[in-house]
């Protein structure tokens, strides 16, 4: 009898220890749900905030920061630099790091020198003067790390944004500044040298857009925007497809790629994270002006 005891009790204490075991995983698992949880509440929180958020030129075209971002319009998204909604592209992203900056300029600018002796500026402390002549041919011939890229300026129709362009060109703004959002069958956008991350900054002012009264096509640049008017600032896009060619007119047509979609398209195609950064860093090296 007393062994028979002993092994009720020592299979209830063993049946004990079995429940309190499971409780004790129901309760682990529990706990591991509600912090998974905490954590998807928590990144959806976060990214709403940066895509309410804008950058330069982020918007594709819009730019919140740099004045001349671009906020896409793929179904839904606006190219402004730090968040793509949809009529505009935005930024910033994080895949992609900063160049080191250039001098500043206070007040007024002067005109840089048009054969490219000019020192290196990325900040100014107000909008260039006319620099460039409204009646003359310019072409921008834009080196980055997979290749060249050349388009005419349009200079009888957007004389503001291509003295802008111009005149950042020159003064070597866009050297170093990488393509910090790709999107494709939409855009490819850069042109931001001085925001940390890309996609935020700007040169220190912002100008009245131009926009086209006909639209984009495959191949256009434009300038990027903030979702304001009147916030075009440094960066640009350049159309990749369908999707790009039926943005509203919103943001300032600064040429048409004549040389070098096929360097575009690989640009196009380089992997991107999810906030359409890409996953390996492609920079302008430089841009040359040519007056004809």
């Amino acid at each position: 009898m007393a062994t028979d005891k002993r092994a009720r009790q020592r299979a209830n204490r063993a049946k004990k220890i079995e429940s309190e075991i499971k409780n004790e995983r129901k309760s682990k698992v529990r706990q591991l749900v509600v912090t998974g949880l905490l954590i998807v509440i928590g990144m959806a929180a976060l990214m709403a905030i940066l895509n309410l958020t804008g950058g330069d030129d982020s918007d594709p075209v819009d730019a919140t920061g740099d004045s001349g971002d671009h906020s896409e319009t793929s179904t839904s998204t606006t190219l402004t630099s730090t968040t793509l909604t949809s009529t505009t592209i935005e930024g910033p992203t994080s895949a992609v790091s900063a160049p080191a900056p250039g001098a500043t300029l206070e007040g007024t600018p002067e005109c840089p020198e048009e054969d490219g002796s000019s020192e290196r500026v990325t900040q100014f402390g107000e909008a260039p003067p006319m620099c460039i002549d409204p009646g003359a041919t310019y072409t921008a011939t834009v080196e980055t790390t997979l290749g060249t890229i050349e388009f005419d300026l349009s200079t009888a129709d957007a004389p503001e944004t291509v003295n802008n362009f111009v005149f950042l060109a020159r003064y070597h703004y866009y050297e170093g500044a990488p393509f910090h959002r790709i999107i494709p069958d939409f855009v490819i956008q850069g042109g931001d040298a001085v925001g940390d991350p890309p996609g935020i900054g700007n040169p220190g002012y912002q100008i009245d857009e131009e926009p086209p009264e006909t639209g984009y096509e495959i191949g256009s640049v434009a300038m990027a925007k903030a979702r304001e008017a009147g916030s075009t600032g440094s960066q640009f896009f350049i159309v990749t497809g369908e999707q790009g060619a039926r943005l509203p007119t919103e943001y300032s047509l600064l040429g048409k790629v004549t040389s070098g979609m096929d360097v575009v398209a690989k640009i196009e195609a380089i992997p991107t994270t999810d906030v359409d950064a890409p996953t390996e860093e492609i920079y302008i090296t430089s841009v040359t002006i040519t007056k004809s």
